[in-house]
């Protein structure tokens, strides 16, 4: 979009939200806020009785928000960088005090007009201003929403960037439609990556007790394991999308998880705020179905993971400790939806085999940062001079749960489960070799982000996997 010399004076005003950037600063800001401390939900509807104008400043003054890490569209941002002989200003509803850095890190503006405090820049009120400012039809404005039409009826042009072609059109009854960059909507490919499907394979662990109490033949606990799996699956999903929206900065500094469909802005903010609570009403319904007692373990797991996003994860080793404990009520949940009771030496060797994982997690993640030259995890309590700690205590924990399983084998619950238990040592040198080899390839740095889902799809790790098939059908 270039233009033409009568448009050279006239001054170009690009909308923020949605428009430069493909995100919603308040979301951000507000999402932000709430990382840090959980109870900031009960302070935020009193100052939104103030006004949205103190409400944003009241945000804005306790957060801060990176501009060089936020999603911005690459096709406004070019077309900007084309027009450096017009006046260019950035008019946005969000809070001067987060307009500001972002102007002055692109420093593709010669003015920012924002809410301060007062006024709440949005709809008529940034019409007023840029009217007087500039004069009716003595600017052209880019927008994305539906209230940006009482600023572009008084514009000399608009431009709808992010939107659908029912509001180009509508624009174009106002004034003269200079362009229209349409939105890419949020692919399934996006949104399967936002639910983490892959992740369900966690959830697989609900199967184990079925399993290891020989009651994979009984129709009744395969159905109700499979409607414990579903459950979780959706609890987890929705879990995930609060945990991705809860930690957009730190992602967004990552290799990796900054291409993740919150973080890169793929999604909208405002889509996985709406799809939490639908996933999680969906959880429940399922776990009515199963069992009461199940439904508390589900219940279990969302306080714990509630929990771990919203402050432990940012505590050293209680994280590590966290995320081996919600691999472990997974196995609880599964005995308690088919009514199983729990066994010691399942639960022992459940919680060092997955603290083994859960700091194979964190190890991978400082190999990263160690390898892009960086010395702490945002977010995190950890530095890269732990790494060397985090591969001793992790693979202590990995060894201890074949210790574990060597103990089982030795033990009458082995006996009474199994008429060939001596088949079953043949696990130990398996799981030795598995443990092993994952730790070795982590310190390479050629690990997977998450080792569940390197397991998954490692050969190795297959192969592994069904020979211990291979080995517990034999000692049957």
């Amino acid at each position: 979009m270039q233009p033409s010399t009568s448009e050279t004076q006239r001054a170009l005003c690009i909308d923020l939200d949605g428009t430069l950037l493909r995100t919603d600063l308040l979301h951000e800001a507000v999402l932000a806020l709430l990382s840090r401390n959980l109870l900031y939900l009960f302070v935020l509807p009193l100052w939104l009785l103030k006004g949205k104008a103190p409400f944003k400043r009241e945000i804005a003054r306790r957060v801060r928000i990176a501009p060089e890490t936020l999603p911005y569209d690459e096709r406004v941002l070019e077309w900007l960088r084309t027009t450096s002989q017009r006046p260019r200003v950035l008019c946005t509803a969000s809070d001067v005090l987060l307009a500001e850095p972002i102007a002055r890190h692109l420093g593709l503006f010669e003015e920012v007009m924002a809410s301060d405090g007062r006024t709440n820049l949005g709809g008529s009120a940034k019409a007023a201003m840029l009217v007087e400012r500039f004069g009716t039809r003595g600017f052209d404005y880019a927008g994305n929403t539906l209230v940006d039409m009482k600023v572009w009826a008084h514009a000399a042009t608009a431009i709808v960037v992010n939107a659908p072609g029912r509001l180009a059109r509508a624009a174009s009854k106002v004034t003269q439609l200079a362009g229209h960059l349409a939105r890419t909507p949020p692919t399934l490919r996006a949104w399967i990556k936002a639910l983490r499907l892959h992740q369900w394979l966690k959830n697989l662990l609900i199967f184990v007790p079925l399993l290891t109490a020989h009651r994979f033949l009984d129709p009744a606990a395969i159905t109700q394991a499979a409607g414990a799996f579903l459950a979780f699956g959706l609890c987890a999903s929705g879990t995930y999308i609060l945990n991705d929206l809860l930690d957009l900065s730190a992602d967004r500094v990552h290799p990796r998880k900054r291409l993740r469909p919150f973080a890169s802005g793929a999604i909208p903010i405002k889509y996985g705020l709406l799809a939490i609570p639908l996933m999680m009403l969906a959880s429940v319904a399922v776990a009515l179905a199963i069992n009461p007692v199940f439904l508390l373990a589900l219940l279990g797991y969302c306080i714990m993971t509630l929990g771990y996003s919203f402050r432990l994860k940012r505590i050293i080793m209680v994280d590590v400790v966290m995320l081996a404990a919600l691999y472990t009520v997974r196995i609880i949940a599964g005995a308690m939806a088919i009514d199983q009771t729990l066994s010691f030496w399942l639960l022992a060797f459940s919680m060092f085999i997955f603290l083994s994982l859960a700091l194979l997690k964190r190890y991978t993640e400082l190999e990263g940062l160690r390898t892009s030259g960086k010395q702490k995890a945002v977010g995190r309590g950890y530095a890269t001079a732990d790494l060397p700690l985090l591969q001793s205590l992790g693979a202590a924990a990995g060894y201890i749960s074949v210790l574990v399983l060597a103990l089982y084998i030795n033990s009458e619950e082995s006996v009474a489960l199994y008429s060939r238990p001596q088949m079953l040592w043949l696990l130990c040198p398996l799981l030795l070799y598995w443990i092993s080899r994952a730790w070795i390839i982590a310190h390479r740095n050629q690990m997977h982000d998450d080792p569940v889902v390197f397991a998954a799809t490692d050969r190795v790790s297959q192969v592994i996997g069904l020979l211990v098939v291979v080995v517990a059908l034999a000692a049957l």
